[in-house]
């Protein structure tokens, strides 16, 4: 089992990456770290570099405090043209008070790659992850189109929300060599995404930018495909998949506490049941 490539890959979702907060904070308790490379997208990049800088219960803080707080979230201020989600009031202070051990995920040995969409492209970029940049990567990868209104330049290209482009990258992870596959969803088991209705609207919120248009447009179908994969992977290719519990309430704006906690828990409970199966097979 050590020889075989284990990719994991963490789904983003927002308020929803609560669920993999839990899941990754019971793997660091456990010491529980066998894969050999890495896939984050938007909340779930930051939830795996937080697992990869070893600080459990930092996303959960970010997460239960900091994105609750009104200037986070912020539907008045997005009605008057700011941010709904300002990502750098949310950087700012929490790179300020919680800082990411960049120490220690240097000291990494295998590749972590923070999933980004090109603004102009519409199409998926995996960034390597680099301690002098992880932050900027990651911020990129968070940055939700209209909800977050700047857009972050990586690499002299402007980039915005991974989970626009490559919202599950597990055929990536595949493509790039892994034999085993381990996803965190922040959906339940069965979801599957609905097409959009008004695509004028869609082309129109993005009219300056038509490739960013067409990829959104098609994120059902993308998404969809993905799950395709992890219900009917290649005969080279074993998949396991963590999903929240059916009783899973957390949504993208979620801000109650006793929600967000009781998906947490969640997260944590599933992890157990993993890696109890995982050493039991």
């Amino acid at each position: 089992m050590n020889n075989r490539q284990h990719a994991l890959v963490v789904e983003g979702g927002a308020m929803r990456g609560i669920f993999a907060a839990g899941v990754l904070d019971e793997f660091l308790t456990q010491q529980y770290q066998p894969f050999t490379s890495y896939f984050g997208v938007s909340a779930g990049a930051t939830n795996v570099a937080a697992y990869l800088c070893k600080q459990a219960t930092r996303n959960y803080e970010v997460i239960t405090n900091y994105s609750c707080r009104p200037e986070f979230i912020n539907l008045p201020r997005f009605v008057k043209g700011g941010h709904l989600f300002d990502l750098d009031w949310l950087w700012q202070e929490t790179i300020r008070e919680i800082p990411l051990n960049t120490d220690e995920f240097s000291q990494s040995p295998h590749d972590f790659y923070i999933v980004v969409t090109a603004v102009d492209s519409g199409q998926a970029h995996y960034l390597k992850a680099y301690s002098p940049h992880i932050v900027e990567q990651l911020k990129a990868s968070c940055a939700i189109p209209i909800a977050y209104r700047h857009q972050p330049v990586i690499n002299d290209v402007a980039m915005t929300d991974g989970g626009v482009a490559d919202p599950i990258p597990v055929k990536k992870a595949y493509e790039m060599g892994a034999t085993e596959i381990t996803v965190i969803l922040s959906r339940t088991l069965g979801y599957r995404k609905a097409p959009l209705k008004a695509l004028w609207l869609i082309r129109q919120l993005y009219k300056a930018y038509p490739a960013l248009a067409a990829a959104t447009i098609k994120r059902a179908e993308i998404y969809n495909s993905s799950i395709d994969f992890l219900n009917n992977p290649p005969s080279d290719c074993k998949v396991n998949v963590i999903a929240p519990p059916k009783a899973f309430k957390v949504g993208r704006t979620t801000k109650n506490r006793a929600i967000l906690d009781i998906g947490y828990q969640m997260g944590i409970n599933e992890a157990k049941a993993y890696i109890r199966n995982y050493y039991e097979r």
